[in-house]
């Protein structure tokens, strides 16, 4: 398994590294690999004995990365509850380059970090790729309640990924980022393990875009009542 985990991630390295231009859809290479370290990584997150096992024996640097993102699997896995298949929506992320433009637009208008609204953006929908509503009614690809959107949203619309993420970016502002990250987005998801799990993992897309990359081409799992199910990427309609 450590000798899989550290061959899938140079790949996958090595496929970003080759995919020119990032606005182009990603290359199989890229969806292949990308699809096979995230089952990689579910399957450590559901077996923590075997994940111990196996980041004793993967490179230091390896090691470090892998423990982020598990232990931000593993608490984001806990607070999510189970959805009926049917009502689930998915659709086509903005291109890469365009997302990455809009979160450092962001950043440069409302000084949060770009790597938070990526880590946002990935932790609610994927990069966009999920479209359903929340059980409590947030929408888009930054998932907003609506009257936090009408007081935020300035006057956007929730389902555009640039009028989105630069909500999140005004609301995350308005509660105390950059200076007091953790309290804005305790403001954005009342959970402590929330606010643990996108800094988990923006601080992994900010130490190397090839991270951001790579996420990107994560697919959607979901926790349905008969267990999780992908429903998007190869093989899929």
């Amino acid at each position: 398994m450590a000798r899989t985990l550290a061959q899938t991630t140079a790949q996958l390295e090595q496929a970003i590294g080759s995919w020119i231009p990032k606005s182009a859809d990603p290359p199989q290479a890229v969806v292949l690999h990308a699809l096979y370290q995230q089952r990689i990584y579910r399957l450590l997150t559901r077996d923590s004995r075997l994940a111990k096992r196996t980041l004793a024996l993967v490179p230091q640097d390896l090691a470090k990365v892998s423990r982020d993102l598990l232990a931000a699997q593993r608490e984001l896995y806990r607070l999510t509850p189970p959805i009926g298949v049917r009502t689930i929506k998915v659709a086509r992320p903005r291109p890469a380059p365009d997302l990455l433009s809009y979160y450092q637009e962001a950043q440069r208008r409302f000084s949060v970090p770009w790597s938070v609204l990526a880590a946002v953006n990935f932790v609610e929908t994927k990069f966009g790729k999920l479209r359903s509503a929340s059980a409590a009614g947030a929408q888009g690809p930054m998932q907003f309640i609506p009257a936090t959107w009408r007081r935020y949203g300035l006057g956007g619309n929730v389902q555009d990924a640039h009028d989105a993420i630069l909500g999140a970016a005004n609301y995350l502002h308005a509660s105390g980022a950059p200076r007091d990250l953790r309290n804005a987005l305790h403001h954005y998801n009342p959970s402590s393990a929330y606010v643990d799990a996108v800094l988990r993992y923006a601080r992994r897309i900010g130490a190397d875009r090839t991270m951001f990359y790579a996420l990107y081409n994560w697919q959607v799992f979901v926790k349905t009542p008969r267990g999780d199910r992908r429903v998007t990427g190869p093989g899929l309609p």
